[in-house]
């Protein structure tokens, strides 16, 4: 008669079980904590399981859910780090540098109409010099 073996089979079955849990669980811990977003495709990918497997369980269905509605409502733009946000000062100094640009422009734009407008001028009499009215 053969030895009953089941019971290494089903000991093997709840470590692989227990394995491909903590898997998950680190890997959304680890995305929360990094500010990655967080989806069920994520999650699997990066902790090796699939994603049917994931919404089988229910806590870890819900946390998903909750740090995704958490990062939707938080986060409409993305945000900036601190330290690279513009001061006020330095905010002001670009919107006086762009006016005084678009000033030098504005001038640019009118001397230059102002030429064309001659040149227009002097074409015009130029033509009609040449010829004299009939008469």
């Amino acid at each position: 008669m053969r030895a009953d073996n089941s019971q290494h089979v089903i000991d093997a079955a709840r470590q692989r079980a227990a394995a491909t849990r903590s898997r998950a669980v680190a890997a959304l811990r680890r995305m929360d904590a990094t500010g990655q977003p967080v989806s069920f495709e994520a999650v699997a990918r990066e902790a090796d399981v699939s994603r049917s497997w994931l919404y089988t369980q229910s806590d870890l269905r819900a946390e998903i859910s909750r740090l995704r509605e958490r990062r939707d409502s938080v986060r409409t733009m993305p945000q900036v780090p601190a330290q690279q946000r513009a001061s006020h000062s330095s905010l002001l100094r670009r919107l006086e540098a762009a006016t005084a640009r678009n000033r030098h422009l504005e001038k640019e734009n009118r001397q230059l109409r102002e030429q064309i407008a001659r040149s227009y001028g002097e074409l015009r009499t130029t033509k009609i010099g040449r010829f004299p009215k009939a008469g």
